[in-house]
């Protein structure tokens, strides 16, 4: 059956994770400001190697054409990768100019099919109209940091991204905002297409006029992409995966894992939780299973998932960053 293990520990505030092209784990420390290598020594890392230090709060990380990319609160910036380098060389600023800060400083990048930067950068607050069209929006740029469209608005703080590898389209996690009480709005889970508007600050879910700022804009409410998933008010989702490999059973292939870091403010806690949901031709079949849960016992929370990355082998890495871990999910027939 399946077992979870601690692949390392002693990490500061892992978030996101990449795989190298040679295989080996990379995941960004944001509490320590440093992007470092955890070597597979039989199932656990056995070292944490500095690959780069000294950033500002790293948090989305990615390989592409030969180069290792790290986003910071206010750039990205990139590394020459050779397989086997343990130490980052040649940096460079591919994107500057992000604005830093506010309620969500966290920088989530990917590259889609086409060979594009796609990058989300979060809402300066709770609910407000941004003055910066970069906030709360999903801006596309070539792999050199050229050519930047913000082709999503409306996306509060989409901290996950993962590309559908049957329909090639990115699906984004969204956090909802605070303060309209313990069920709503839901967080979500968005598909992305060119030009779309996600509701933030307007609306949430199905097209619900927000309370304060909904009046506002009524073409904007109408206007709004409903989610793809709904999720329970304040679960905050985060990374998800699909899962792409072979070792776990069947009827896991293709299954979209989510990362639940938890409430802050829900009278009754919810999420610290990985969940999963079946997923056919770009659509969800069914409702939200539980894949792991434990990381809230006793009226406290001692573990919130962040990251999570499917292996080589089909195995499944998640980052805690609140317990400083990554685990590591396996499957033994």
């Amino acid at each position: 059956g399946f077992r979870i293990d601690a692949y390392a520990t002693g990490l500061d505030r892992p978030r996101l994770m990449a795989l190298s092209p040679d295989g080996r784990l990379f995941v960004t420390e944001m509490g320590a400001g440093r992007v470092t290598i955890l070597p597979d020594a039989g199932g656990a890392a056995d070292s944490h190697i500095t690959y780069a230090s000294g950033l500002n709060q790293p948090h989305g990380i990615a390989f592409h054409g030969g180069y290792l990319y790290v986003a910071e609160t206010n750039r990205v910036i990139r590394f020459h990768y050779r397989n086997g380098d343990n130490q980052g060389r040649a940096q460079e600023v591919v994107i500057s100019g992000i604005p830093a800060g506010g309620r969500h400083f966290t920088r989530t990048i990917s590259f889609g099919p086409d060979g594009r930067l796609y990058l989300s950068v979060g809402s300066s607050c709770n609910a407000c109209i941004e003055s910066n069209p970069q906030r709360a929006a999903i801006s596309r740029y070539n792999a050199d940091g050229t050519g930047r469209a913000i082709i999503a608005t409306g996306l509060r703080n989409s901290v996950g991204h993962a590309w559908n590898p049957s329909t090639g389209q990115l699906w984004v996690t969204e956090n909802g905002r605070d303060y309209l009480g313990d069920n709503v709005p839901p967080d979500e889970v968005n598909v992305i297409v060119d030009g779309g508007f996600y509701g933030w600050p307007y609306a949430y879910g199905n097209r619900v006029p927000d309370p304060q700022l909904g009046s506002k804009a009524p073409a904007k409410v109408r206007a709004t992409i409903p989610p793809k998933i709904a999720i329970q008010a304040h679960s905050a989702p985060l990374g998800l995966a699909f899962y792409t490999g072979n070792m776990f059973p069947q009827e896991y292939r293709g299954n979209l894992f989510i990362a639940y870091h938890g409430s802050w403010n829900r009278t009754v806690p919810t999420g610290y939780k990985v969940v999963r949901f079946k997923i056919q031709n770009g659509n969800v079949v069914g409702g939200q299973k539980d894949f792991i849960t434990g990381w809230y016992t006793g009226g406290s929370a001692w573990g919130r998932p962040v990251g999570i990355l499917v292996g080589r082998q089909g195995e499944l890495y998640i980052t805690d960053d609140s317990g400083g871990r990554v685990y590591i999910v396996t499957y033994g027939r």
